[in-house]
């Protein structure tokens, strides 16, 4: 199970959990901005040289990639900072239109979609330092959905956002959910979705008739138990669909002690009455779901019908372990799923009508937010590509994903260090990473000083989006603080040089080359997921289905084979070793894979994860490149909700004579 970013959230059955690489220690943010450059155009050029030589794309109807296009930043206004979070702390010298202030600190703050108009944004703040009612600025206060506009022209408040929620009678938030995480539009321009809520005015939303009596915030339920009581199934990281009715998200089991989550897809159906289960409120119920995993299909890695010694990996099969949106046109679902390649956690789509799979990212280094252009031409991403983060476990490329059956949670859970992501945004074309294109980092210009737009301690957030007409694109980011930087960390601390000292900020792509797309209706979709299986509310969760324990064969695809065997863990509920013998193993053509490999996991709770790691891995070709422990191997302990490293022993890859070394514990 994974899990994703911003809010500790899991992506799949298979869990992931972060950490930080270890890098030499600096002075000054200078130094440190030149040593991560030095760094990230060391570990882009030799991929981009790897993959051309590995024949990544394979066929003749795949384009060349894209010439380099020109990209500008601009920075989103956002409301006036206040130092003071107490009650009366935001005063009219930090704000004189009285219309609230947000703090320094991250707490609550996510960017979100574009509006239909392509002319404002979503964004969830917190609002701080309000004064008592009946002042008319007590009402900013909390976490609250605003729009903010693009243009630079402002509200009738004078200001260049307009908060939606805030002051909304009790009466018109019944039954409500608090998570006002991930912003989403509807077309109509008068709804919203955030967290688990819908927010809808009489008017639309930018008008100024649109007032707090006339908005509502309705929560979406969905009946998992069969006489349809309580309040429902515990639902996360909603996507809206584009064509405004179905939605995707996902729901944590806990399965054989363990921590883990599938996606579902379903209709939102207001029910304005509801006689049954709570609240009995005005809401929106989730009808005909889906579950986007299906234990009777196609899995990832199946035993032979005519050979039982005999394992396939199987890169169609789809399991959906995180949602993470939907292309611009409805046609895809994109998600965490599991490995194409051991330890490289890749963000794919699958075809809702045919299940076809596409792989959207290649890089080893880890993805998941993610967003599709609204002609699903582009791909825009956040990934710690280029920050060697993740490199010391997935820079050998090509290793078939065995041991990923007990390793994806703690692989993927190394890509932070606690709230430090690694993330920066980057622009990839429909094909993919391919050849020496590993994709264009949107805000590569800059200077790397304190502030700039590429400052290496500014780190990309979840989720980017695009605008309507394919031009620009949104993000966020956060700024590195204690206990991420100083100390035992490689980054040096310095203040946020934002407005107030504030540690995050919106930022605006601007793709100014582009020709902007028409807007175009999507039309709903059918609510039948042929591969997926229909939720009946009160069935059971299945586990995941992988070949019983025993010995087994995996051939190459050109030539040479592995023997694997699956061992079962010490209390007999799951697969707890994968070992792996690699002898002339070649599935490429080029290069040729030998020695060994064995991972061990244990689950001493539900969300941590031990693992013991014995790798002594060799690969020979074009790129010789290993992949090695230390002689008492590499055992990691990692929390999926904390994300903070701890391991004992090494595990190290070196490709083309690059070593790249794990991150020093706690960093």
């Amino acid at each position: 199970m994974r899990i994703s970013e911003e809010s500790s959230s899991f992506s799949s059955p298979f869990v992931v959990v972060s950490s930080q690489r270890r890098t030499m220690g600096q002075s000054t943010s200078s130094h440190s901005f030149v040593i991560m450059l030095f760094l990230n155009i060391t570990v882009l050029a030799f991929f981009a040289t790897e993959a051309s030589r590995r024949c990544v794309v394979k066929g003749s109807n795949i384009p060349p990639p894209p010439e380099p296009e020109p990209i500008t930043i601009t920075e989103l206004p956002l409301p006036p900072v206040t130092s003071n979070d107490a009650v009366g702390g935001c005063t009219f010298d930090v704000n004189p239109h009285g219309t609230g202030c947000i703090g320094q600190a991250l707490t609550q703050f996510q960017s979100g979609a574009f509006l239909s108009d392509g002319l404002h944004v979503t964004v969830t703040v917190n609002f701080t330092g309000a004064p008592i009612a009946p002042d008319p600025a007590s009402i900013f206060t909390g976490v609250q959905l605003i729009l903010v506009k693009t243009d630079g022209s402002i509200f009738s408040n004078g200001d260049a956002w307009k908060c939606i929620t805030c002051g909304v009678p009790e009466e018109n938030t019944i039954g409500r959910s608090l998570t006002m995480d991930y912003p989403q539009t509807f077309v109509d321009g008068k709804r919203l979705l955030a967290g688990t809520n819908i927010i809808e005015c009489t008017s639309n939303l930018i008008d100024a008739a649109c007032t707090p009596n006339q908005v509502h915030i309705y929560p979406i339920r969905w009946n998992t138990t069969t006489n349809a009581t309580g309040p429902g199934g515990n639902i996360r990281e909603l996507r809206l669909h584009p064509d405004n009715v179905h939605v995707g998200f996902n729901s944590f089991t806990i399965i054989n002690g363990k921590i883990g989550q599938y996606g579902y897809m379903g209709r939102l159906q207001f029910n304005p009455f509801p006689t049954w289960g709570t609240p009995l409120s005005p809401r929106y119920d989730l009808v005909n779901v889906y579950r986007l995993y299906d234990p009777e299909a196609l899995q990832p890695i199946t035993v032979d019908r005519d050979n039982r010694s005999l394992l396939h990996i199987n890169p169609q099969s789809v399991v959906v372990g995180e949602l993470r949106g939907f292309s611009g046109t409805g046609r895809e679902i994109t998600y965490i799923g599991f490995p194409a390649e051991s330890s490289n956690i890749d963000v794919f789509a699958a075809d809702l009508t045919t299940g076809k799979v596409r792989r959207l990212t290649s890089h080893p280094e880890y993805v998941d937010p993610v967003d599709i252009s609204p002609d699903d031409q582009w791909t825009v991403v956040m990934d710690t590509r280029g920050s060697g983060r993740q490199m010391f476990m997935a820079g050998m490329r090509g290793i078939p994903p065995l041991t990923d059956i007990v390793s994806s949670s703690a692989t993927s859970s190394t890509r932070n260090n606690g709230p430090r992501r690694f993330f920066q945004p980057y622009l990839i074309d429909y094909y993919g990473d391919r050849g020496a294109y590993f994709g264009r980092k949107i805000n590569a210009a800059g200077d790397g000083s304190p502030g700039s737009i590429n400052d290496p301690e500014w780190n990309g957030m979840a989720d980017p989006k695009w605008s309507p007409d394919g031009t620009r694109i949104v993000y966020w980011q956060s700024h590195t603080v204690p206990p991420s930087c100083g100390g035992i960390n490689p980054l040096v601390c310095y203040n946020s040089t934002e407005p107030g000292g504030r540690n995050y900020r919106m930022m605006l792509a601007h793709l100014i080359s582009r020709t902007p797309l028409q807007p175009k209706v999507i039309e709903p979709i059918s609510d039948v997921v042929p591969w997926g299986v229909k939720y009946e509310p009160g069935s059971s969760i299945p586990v995941l289905v992988y070949p019983p324990v025993g010995n087994y064969v995996l051939l190459g695809n050109h030539f040479g084979w592995a023997k694997v065997t699956l061992i079962n863990n010490n209390a007999g509920t799951m697969i707890g070793t994968v070992s792996v013998v690699y002898h002339d193993f070649c599935d490429d053509g080029l290069n040729v894979l030998t020695g060994s490999e064995e991972v061990s996991m244990n689950a001493p709770s539900s969300t941590v994860t031990q693992i013991d790691w014995f790798s002594d891995l060799i690969k020979t070709g074009p790129n010789n490149s290993t992949k090695i422990t230390s002689p008492d191997g590499f055992h990691l302990s990692i929390d999926v909700l904390i994300n903070i490293f701890d391991a004992n022993g090494t595990l190290t890859a070196t490709v083309n004579d690059i070593a790249y070394y794990q991150p020093a514990n706690g960093t």
